[in-house]
C-alpha cells in the first residue's frame, strides 16, 4: 500500500483536473504578454502581468520621466503639475489640474479638466474617452501607454 504521505506531497504539483481556468488564464497572459508592443522592457512585462484585476498601469513612453510607472487602481486618479496631484507630471505643457483617469469596474475612461493644451487619446484631442489596452494618452510633452490588468483582458476574451 501507497504512503498516504507521499502521494499528497506531490499533490499540488500537479494540475487539478477540474482545475483548467489556472491552465487557461496562463495561456490568455502569455498570448497577451506576447502581444505587447518592442517599447515594453521585460520589467514592464512583469509588472503588467502582475496587475490585480480592476487596475491598470500607465508607461511613460516620452517626456521628462520617460520609463515612469503609474498604477491605477482608485475609482478616480488625478493628473496634473499640481503637487498634490495623484500622478505629478512637472512641465510647464502640463496644467495644474490636466486630466483624470476614472476606474468603472474594470474599465477606465480619461476625462480632460480644462486643460489649456488639451488632452489627446490615440493623437486626437478629446473631452472624454474610453481607455483600451495599448492605448496612447498624451497630457503636455507626455505621451503615455494605458496597459490594462490581463486577468481583466482574459475574463473579456472568454465571455
Amino acid at each position: 500500500m501507497a504512503d498516504p504521505e507521499s502521494q499528497d506531497s506531490h499533490a499540488e504539483d500537479r494540475p487539478r483536473e477540474s482545475d483548467t481556468t489556472a491552465l487557461h488564464l496562463g495561456a490568455e497572459f502569455e498570448r497577451q504578454l506576447a502581444a505587447l508592443d518592442g517599447e515594453v522592457t521585460p520589467e514592464e512585462q512583469q509588472a503588467i502581468a502582475a496587475l490585480p484585476s480592476g487596475s491598470a498601469l500607465l508607461v511613460v513612453r516620452r517626456g521628462p520621466n520617460a520609463g515612469s510607472r503609474f498604477l491605477l487602481d482608485a475609482d478616480r486618479t488625478t493628473a496634473g503639475r499640481h503637487p498634490d496631484a495623484d500622478i505629478f507630471l512637472d512641465d510647464v505643457t502640463v496644467s495644474r489640474r490636466h486630466t483624470e483617469f476614472l476606474r468603472h469596474g474594470t474599465a477606465f475612461e480619461i476625462r480632460d479638466l480644462g486643460s489649456l493644451n488639451g488632452t489627446y487619446f490615440d493623437g486626437v484631442r478629446i473631452d472624454t474617452a474610453l481607455l483600451g489596452d495599448g492605448a496612447e494618452v498624451q497630457v503636455g510633452k507626455f505621451r503615455l501607454t494605458f496597459y490594462a490588468s490581463r486577468l481583466d483582458l482574459a475574463n473579456l476574451a472568454s465571455k
